[in-house]
């Protein structure tokens, strides 16, 4: 299959907007970092609420402080619009439902995959239930993550729910470069790990190869 350049046709949906009106975005965020420049990128054209729903985050103390993090970002970055927040729910056990019998798969594989549409499926629902007029996820900033089976997925999931996928690869055009900067500049806590155990277990085996 022909790989499809979602940065521009992210473009296109902006150019398309009206110039008197800013729509409605739920705006699915894995983790502050990553939200820094999609927010940065997004506010002036979009009237933004951060869902934070990862239930693959596996220690509960993780977890609250990357909600920490998001709202304290929330509060300290200026942006062209108020940006709301709403919190999902700390579900763990869903995710190690939903990852049963993948245990061993490699990591930016099926499994992840499944995890994608479990958040997204989250968020077209909120969504939906709130008659947004488009929504998104941060997750495609991540090198490690893949925009591809995202944006799919996402289009999916707009089909099944009624709710309009805004497209992107905010990786793209030096997003993720920027969101370090970002990070820096907020002093943010960027963690090594996606958050579920086999991520941090794979994190841990890279750390020890590193140091042999």
């Amino acid at each position: 299959m022909q790989k499809q350049n979602y940065q521009l046709a992210l473009d296109q949906v902006l150019r398309s907007l009206p110039p008197n009106r800013k729509p409605r975005l739920l705006l699915h965020a894995c983790c502050a970092p990553c939200s820094s420049y999609v927010l940065e990128y997004l506010s002036p054209y979009f009237q933004i609420t951060l869902f934070y729903y990862n239930p693959n985050i596996s220690s509960k103390d993780e977890y609250e402080k990357r909600v920490a993090e998001v709202r304290r970002l929330l509060q300290e970055m200026p942006l062209p619009t108020p940006v709301s927040f709403l919190p999902g729910r700390y579900d763990p056990e869903r995710f190690l439902a939903m990852a049963k019998g993948m245990e061993t798969l490699p990591e930016g594989g099926e499994r992840c995959f499944a995890c994608y549409r479990l958040r997204l499926t989250e968020a077209a629902k909120a969504a939906k239930e709130s008659s947004f007029d488009f929504f998104t996820t941060t997750l495609s900033i991540s090198p490690h993550k893949n925009a591809q089976m995202l944006n799919q997925i996402g289009m999916e999931l707009a089909e099944t729910y009624g709710v309009t996928w805004l497209p992107g690869d905010f990786k793209k055009r030096g997003g993720f470069q920027r969101s370090i900067v970002l990070s820096q500049q907020y002093h943010l806590y960027r963690q090594n790990y996606c958050g579920c155990v086999y991520s941090a277990a794979e994190a841990a085996r890279r750390r020890k190869e590193s140091t042999l």
